[in-house]
Formats: structure tokens, sequence, C-alpha cells
């Protein structure tokens, strides 16, 4: 089954023409399902970027989603032209009544600040208070992932001496565990971030489980049973280029970066990058939402209770 999308936003177009499924309203309303209701609440400034790399994933599966585009109410994006936003996008507050299967709140550029320090941090909390009782499985990602268990478990992120940048292999410490249904024993994940969090912090909250770590970068994907979520602090999501924008865009004004490691054939920035997440994305998010839909209760109003 197809994801369920506007038919003018801009990742119709693009998953369209990379071959996945993808379904109007109009289309969707003619079959008898109920599809699963997904809500991307995208902190990133790259909205529509954002959006098509979680599009494509979550739309890779064989069941029908319906992606609901959510935004901070108060916060105003400076790098997505407003139309964009007030086509696509509901304000957290215009929506904080309805039922989600699932909700992704993304990464943010923010790392430097301290959690209380972030405009709408108080917002955001409300958010994460809410998916216990609105959403029935929530996934944070990079920055929306360390705010997530810090709030409910006051794990701290920590600021690293210098920027993990690349792509590095990270091992399975639970092959059993339904997330990671038909992965390797390793695999290789884009990291780019400036903080991390500690593994002898996150195992000292015995309600919460490591499912993918390395020994350059940390503990990657979490699982927090009690709240019904996960917490991966790396981008499984990124594009084949999206390094490489990073790095361009850095290299180009000066600011001091390095090459990313094991990123570019010979860590040779001018040869065209080669992907070796992809296959280990859609499984991951593929498994997400399959236990999702495995789990939740048909009758929504029945989420969270």
């Amino acid at each position: 089954m197809p994801i369920k999308i506007p038919s003018d936003l801009p990742a119709f177009d693009v998953l369209t023409n990379e071959g996945v499924m993808v379904m109007s309203e109009d289309q969707a309303a003619r079959q008898d399902i109920r599809p699963l209701k997904i809500g991307l609440l995208n902190l990133m400034p790259k909205k529509i970027q954002t959006e098509n790399q979680f599009a494509r994933l979550i739309g890779a599966t064989p069941l029908q989603i319906d992606l609901s585009l959510i935004r901070m109410s108060e916060h105003q994006t400076r790098n997505t032209a407003a139309e964009h936003m007030e086509s696509f996008y509901h304000p957290f507050q215009e929506v904080k009544d309805e039922k989600f299967d699932g909700l992704i709140i993304t990464g943010a550029p923010i790392e430097h600040l301290e959690f209380q320090e972030v405009t709408y941090w108080d917002e955001l909390r409300e958010v994460m208070d809410w998916t216990q009782t609105n959403v029935h499985s929530t996934f944070g990602v990079c920055w929306g992932g360390m705010a997530m268990i810090n709030h409910f478990h006051g794990v701290p992120k920590h600021i690293l001496p210098h920027k993990a940048f690349g792509c590095f292999r990270h091992s399975n410490l639970a092959p059993a565990s339904p997330f990671l249904r038909g992965f390797s024993d390793d695999c290789v994940i884009p990291v780019s971030r400036w903080t991390e969090m500690k593994q002898y912090e996150i195992d000292a909250v015995p309600e919460l489980v490591t499912l993918l770590g390395s020994d350059e970068v940390g503990p990657c994907l979490v699982e927090d049973p009690v709240h019904r979520a996960l917490y991966i602090f790396n981008h499984f999501e990124y594009d084949s280029d999206t390094l490489k924008q990073e790095y361009d865009r850095d290299a180009s004004t000066g600011t001091a970066i390095n090459v990313p490691v094991n990123y570019y054939p010979d860590d040779d920035p001018t040869r065209r990058p080669m992907n070796r997440w992809r296959s280990h994305a859609h499984l991951l998010y593929g498994n997400w939402i399959n236990e999702i839909y495995q789990s939740t209760p048909f009758d929504m109003q029945e989420i969270g209770h």
C-alpha cells in the first residue's frame, strides 16, 4: 500500500519519480481500510528535504500511511516558504486533540543550546507528555531523541570536542528485537552531531534497552518500552548527498570541518559518495511501522489508554 500525502506536496512528485507508491487523498478515500496515521513533527530548517526523507522510508511499507505534517505553534521557520508552511503544516496546538498511531520528532540544529534555552522547549515538553495519551508509538531522531530521553529519564547530552561526522559502523546489540528484524550483525549509519549520549548513563536506567551502538560514536538506537518510544541519535533517513551538502556548506564558508569519515571513496571529497545505509534504513522504519500495525488499536480513540 502507498503513503497518502497531498498531491501538491513536493514529496509527491519526488517519491513518484523514485518508484515509491504514493496516493492522493481522493484515491485513499475509495479504499475500505483504516490507514495508519503518522505525524511528522518537523524541527529541521530544510522542511521539504526532511519531508522527502521520512516520507520515502515510511511510504515503502505494504500499508497505507496517512502522513500529517506538524510544526511548533509559535516558532516561525526562516528556511522554508511561508506558503508551504501554511499549505501543509498544522501547529501542534491545532492537532493536540487528535490521536496518532505514530509520531516522528526530528532533529534540530540547536545542539549547542541547553534544552531549557530552546525557545520552544516548554511546548516540546507538552508534546512529549501528550505522546503518552495520544500517540501509540513515538520515534525521536537525533536531537529529538536526545530531548525525549532527557525529558522522560533525565539522561543528559554531552558536547563533543570535535563533530562526529561521517559514516560509522554500528553493532547489532539486540538481534531478537522486532525493530531489528532482518538486520545484519553490523551496519553503517550516517552521523552528524556535536553532542553525544553516554552509554553508562543510559544503562543506569533499567527501562532503556540499547539496540544499536558504536565503539567510535557511542549508543545509536535505544528502545523505551515504558513510553512506547524509540530514540535514534544518528541519521538513517539521510539522502546519499546529505553529508556532502553539509561538508560543502562549511567548506565554502571557511568553517573548520573534517572530511566526513568513511563516506567518500578513499576519503576523497571530489568523488561521488556511496550510500551504504539505505537498505537498513528501510528495514528499521518498515519494522517500526509493522510493530505499530500489529499493536495499535483499530479504534483510534483507545490509543493511550
